[in-house]
């Protein structure tokens, strides 16, 4: 919630709330910006970390099929196919790629739906309910709904497109695996991907396996780069301070004594460097005969 900019709601929220009470904050990842938000939320905080930091639930096999980028929408299908897969959360990057997803699937015979910010909230209920009561195969989003969808037992996710943000990644394949069940998450990297593969692999600090699915095979593969240890967070610029508190913190100098001092210090200069105002001639009177 803090992530996706409802601070402000947050806010108002807390503020109609007792004085006296217990915050918790729950997350699968905690960036050091998230840190600085809520430390204006909670009072003394104790935190508990049941995993390592950002990492993906053991209970989640992750992988990677290297794919290019034309071929990725048939893979999908083949994949769906092959394996019989049923209950597949697929996540898109954009709502109109989401759509058109939606469309092929429809077209190849596979059910399929879409919720994302341009549904109503209707729709994105009904379609949702669907998918749990078996009527809907494929269920296409986009990170709208990678950190509110709890669907029991949710056996595969698969990533059509890496997200720009590397711990959506986390969130997105967080929704399988859930209370001690398993599951599969399954990505389709083409060449074009490989910064946010990498940065995904460095985030969770995990090599992900990769597998060639049989028949799309790309012309361009994935490079094997290997994994870089994770970036260190910035700190928070600190703010800098006004020329008021700048007067203010400086010690004040003491005023020299009126007398001698002024007039050594005087004599004490480059008489050189001093510049003399031009003197203006005076204009003799004119004659007269």
């Amino acid at each position: 919630m803090l992530d996706m900019g409802f601070i402000r709601d947050i806010s108002k929220i807390l503020n109609l709330l007792p004085k006296k009470r217990q915050n918790l904050l729950f997350s699968a990842t905690f960036s050091a910006e998230i840190k600085e938000l809520a430390k204006d939320l909670v009072h003394n905080p104790v935190e508990v970390s049941v995993s390592p930091e950002n990492a993906a639930a053991h209970t989640v096999e992750q992988w990677i099929i290297p794919v290019d980028k034309s071929a990725k929408t048939n893979a999908l299908i083949q994949l769906i196919k092959r394996n019989n897969w049923f209950q597949v959360l697929v996540f898109s990057r954009t709502k109109h790629g989401a759509n058109r997803l939606v469309a092929q699937l429809d077209k190849a015979g596979i059910k399929a739906a879409a919720i994302h910010g341009n549904k109503s909230q209707g729709a994105r209920t009904r379609a949702l309910q669907e998918f749990k009561d078996g009527e809907i195969q494929v269920l296409v989003a986009t990170d709208i709904a990678a950190r509110g969808i709890d669907i029991k037992e949710l056996p595969h996710v698969i990533n059509f497109d890496l997200p720009n943000v590397c711990e959506d990644y986390v969130h997105r394949i967080g929704r399988t695996g859930r209370a001690g069940s398993v599951g599969e998450a399954v990505s389709l990297v083409s060449l074009d991907e490989l910064d946010l593969l990498i940065e995904i692999e460095r985030l969770t600090q995990a090599k992900i396996e990769r597998r060639i699915l049989e028949g799309f095979s790309p012309n361009n593969p994935l490079p094997d780069i290997a994994l870089k240890a994770p970036r260190k967070p910035k700190k928070p610029k600190t703010p800098k301070a006004d020329s008021e508190t700048l007067r203010t913190a400086q010690p004040q100098r003491q005023a020299r004594p009126q007398g001698r001092d002024q007039g050594t210090k005087k004599s004490a200069d480059n008489p050189a460097k001093r510049r003399r105002a031009p003197q203006r001639r005076r204009q003799s009177p004119p004659k007269t005969d």
